[in-house]
């Protein structure tokens, strides 16, 4: 991450902060080049293991569709927060895949600095693909859905 292990230690605390404030069990972070993903999974019923390690890169995760219409159109994360599909825990998501949204629907909430930001379509169009897992950090300019008109 950085040439100051103390700088280093502190971020990495800093982040574990955030993962037990929000529950999170994985993290994805990109510093500069450098991509490192921290899971806290509970081996046992023992305390929590943490592990930092380089992952493949931000981004990936599932299959890309074989061909990508070049209508589509990208909704990107305006602000670094924690992406949500839905206002609480047991209400339903605000959009799923397939479903058919107008410009200015809210797609979901991006938690930064405990402020809640509902993110609005800018399309109307078709949801085709939702980027980021439920209470998964995003970074801003990160794409958030895919919208075919």
């Amino acid at each position: 991450m950085d040439d100051d292990p103390e700088r280093e230690q502190r971020t990495l605390r800093e982040l574990l902060a955030l993962m037990q404030e929000h529950d999170l069990e994985r993290l994805k972070v990109k510093f500069g080049e450098e991509i490192y993903e921290i899971d806290r999974g509970i081996a046992g019923g023992a305390a929590p293991p943490v592990t930092a390690a380089p992952g493949p890169g931000l981004g990936e995760g599932p299959e890309m569709p074989a061909t990508v219409s070049p209508h589509v159109k990208r909704v990107a994360a305006p602000l670094t927060g924690v992406f949500y599909r839905s206002s609480s825990p047991d209400s339903e998501p605000f959009v799923d895949v397939g479903d058919r949204v107008e410009a200015g629907d809210v797609l979901c909430i991006l938690e930064a600095m405990k402020l809640f930001n509902e993110i609005q379509s800018d399309y109307a169009g078709t949801v085709t693909r939702i980027l980021p897992e439920n209470g998964e950090l995003v970074s801003q300019g990160a794409e958030l859905f895919w919208i075919e008109p």
